[in-house]
């Protein structure tokens, strides 16, 4: 029976690809994104009409997502994935010069809309089968990778693994799994196009990944491919 995944900056990247994917094997994909009325997404949508629901979503605003909320009342939702996320300043994020506006972006997106859609949605996958709570992050995030540069990027990504593991316990009991993925460095607008893999590669690994997973899995954070990442 097909699932319905709901994936967070749908229309371009990763969540493009992912989107891709899942409708060549049959599910059925709730693609968010701020327009997703146009570009590849539409075309998606248009050709694989009922299998892709283009839904209106700003992650960042309280009020939009509520009024999706409200847009899929009473629907299940197999699988949440928060994709959606920005890398800000390619210039001014290190220890001696750090864009503070730029740094506060990032992590209304990366760190605090992950955790206000799984909320937002939690009803939504309690009343699934699938259950599962998934999240783009980052190996740059890992504190244990002796990081330097980068700094807003890494923050947010190790201050989202930190939200959604608490959230994670928060939601144990309720057998929802949480996860934390590290998509791989992919040839994306932000990832650049001098990357490891291509988007399809990634979304790839990341569906069979989260296939495979379970409440066993739960908090935990690895790789597309399913390796363990040090926090």
């Amino acid at each position: 029976m097909p699932q319905t995944w709901m994936i967070t900056g749908a229309n371009r990247g990763i969540g493009l690809a992912l989107t891709i994917e899942l409708v060549r094997r049959g599910e059925h994909v709730i693609a968010a994104a701020r327009d997703p009325w146009g570009g590849a997404l539409s075309e998606i949508a248009a050709a694989h009409v009922g299998a892709v629901t283009p839904l209106e979503l700003d992650v960042t605003s309280d009020a939009s997502v509520a009024a999706a909320k409200t847009a899929l009342a009473g629907r299940p939702i197999d699988v949440l994935l928060n994709n959606a996320g920005i890398y800000g300043s390619r210039e001014r994020q290190s220890a001696f010069d750090m864009d503070f506006d730029g740094w506060r972006e990032v992590f209304e997106v990366n760190v605090y809309a992950p955790l206000r859609i799984a909320q937002a949605f939690l009803p939504n996958v309690e009343a699934s089968t699938g259950r599962k709570i998934a999240t783009i992050s980052s190996r740059m995030g890992s504190i244990g990778g002796n990081p330097s540069g980068n700094i807003a990027y890494r923050s947010s990504k190790a201050a989202v693994n930190m939200a959604m593991v608490a959230f994670g316990n928060a939601v144990k009991d309720s057998a929802i799994s949480v996860l934390l993925f590290h998509p791989g460095w992919v040839q994306t607008d932000m990832g650049g196009g001098g990357a490891d893999i291509a988007p399809s590669e990634s979304a790839s690994g990341l569906i069979r990944t989260i296939d495979a997973s379970g409440m066993a899995q739960t908090n935990s954070f690895r790789t597309w491919k399913g390796e363990t990442i040090p926090w």
